[in-house]
């Protein structure tokens, strides 16, 4: 397939040269800012674009990979004079309906992963989530998303919310609480590589364990005098979040606990 990708951030990073190694052809892409769209086109044979006037119309589909906040006021330009492409947003919370008033074939096209332009990641291990307008639409959408992924799946705008929903507490607020860990080990002089084992196993867990199952520590039993300790040990770290974590680890638990009985 011909394809212009709309967007040079660090998911466009990633599906471009997906895209390519899967046999397709990447005429542009677009980015308002010259060095990025430059440097993903570089990277992939593509032709850098920084104006959507500049944009070709023979493409069979465009994929939009911004920022959520800009793919509305991005539409109505991108869509005019491409009837016959089929557009797509990688998007995990923007509902696939954004493209109704402005496009005729339409889907979406959502590789579940974290991305970062530092790390080289196999696509093809990286769950893709797809939907589209129609039936005839969606067989071209899936036969793109296995192209580059082995697990593709169809998934409504509104399963997909509550996926990206549950990625953002599964990713990045697990994520944050490595930063804050950090934070309080550099503090004392103690490197993070320390906890690596740690969340390594942590990690590896939940492959053979539920969650639930897989979960230690104070809370569980809620040791109040350990808890009431490390609160008060936060300075300058967030003891509320300490606290409405462990309440919550101790319900989880206790809920389980009663349901089973």
């Amino acid at each position: 397939m011909r394809i212009v990708l709309i967007g040079a951030g660090r998911l466009a990073a990633h599906l471009a040269p997906a895209l390519r190694q899967a046999g397709h052809e990447l005429q542009q892409v677009f980015s308002r800012t010259e060095a990025s769209a430059g440097a993903l086109a570089e990277l992939t044979g593509a032709e850098a674009v920084t104006s959507l006037s500049d944009v070709v119309t023979d493409a069979d589909v465009y994929v939009c990979a911004v920022k959520d906040a800009v793919l509305p006021a991005l539409l109505p330009s991108l869509c005019k004079g491409r009837e016959e492409a089929l557009f797509l947003h990688t998007a995990g919370s923007m509902p696939m309906s954004i493209f109704q008033d402005h496009a005729r074939h339409y889907g979406v096209l959502y590789p579940m992963q974290t991305f970062s332009k530092e790390r080289r990641l196999d696509f093809s291990r990286i769950p893709v989530f797809i939907e589209a307008d129609s039936a005839a639409t969606l067989s071209v959408v899936e036969r793109l998303a296995r192209s580059v992924s082995s697990t593709v799946r169809v998934l409504s705008s509104a399963d997909r919310r509550h996926l990206h929903l549950s990625a953002v507490f599964a990713c990045n607020f697990v994520n944050h609480c490595y930063q804050l860990a950090g934070d309080l080990l550099a503090q004392h002089d103690i490197p993070f590589e320390t906890l690596l084992p740690l969340i390594d196993e942590t990690a590896a867990k939940v492959h053979d364990l539920s969650p639930r199952e897989a979960q230690t520590g104070p809370a569980v039993r809620y040791d109040e005098n350990v808890i009431r300790m490390q609160a008060d040990m936060l300075s300058g770290l967030p003891k509320d979040l300490y606290l409405l974590m462990s309440d919550s680890i101790h319900q989880s638990q206790t809920s389980n606990s009663t349901s089973t009985q």
